[in-house]
Formats: structure tokens, C-alpha cells, sequence
């Protein structure tokens, strides 16, 4: 079974669905029902949600990450 995070950025739409196991990121459809919808919807609002997730820091490039300099 793939190891797959549905994940967006603050100040940004888009879904996006990262398949840690074949190392691929591409654009997920919005969700037109479902519970994806429902998450969806309270991102909308403002809403931050995590479930399964025990790290996530944005970063303004990967050389940035890898140096320890994460965004405040």
C-alpha cells in the first residue's frame, strides 16, 4: 500500500497529493463530496487541519530545509 499525503500551503488553493513511496507530487482535483470536501470547506474558513502528520514545516526551497533555515 502507498504512503500518500494529501497536502496545500497557507495562502494557496490548491490540493496537492504527494506519493511518498513512488517520490511524486502532482495536483489533486477539488473534491466535489466527501470528506475531502468537508476539509476543504474549513480550509476555506481558515481551519488547519492534521491527522496523521507529525511534521510539517514550510520552507522557501529545499536547499533551505536542508540547511536546518526553516520559515518562521
Amino acid at each position: 500500500m502507498a504512503t500518500v499525503v494529501v497536502i496545500s500551503v497557507e495562502g494557496r488553493d490548491e490540493l496537492w497529493i504527494a506519493d511518498l513511496d513512488n517520490g511524486t507530487v502532482v495536483p489533486l482535483p477539488e473534491p466535489k463530496s466527501g470528506g475531502l470536501k468537508v476539509v476543504t470547506d474549513l480550509r476555506a474558513t481558515g481551519t488547519t487541519l492534521t491527522k496523521g502528520v507529525n511534521i510539517a514545516v514550510v520552507v522557501k526551497s529545499a536547499e533551505a530545509a536542508l540547511s536546518g533555515h526553516y520559515d518562521g
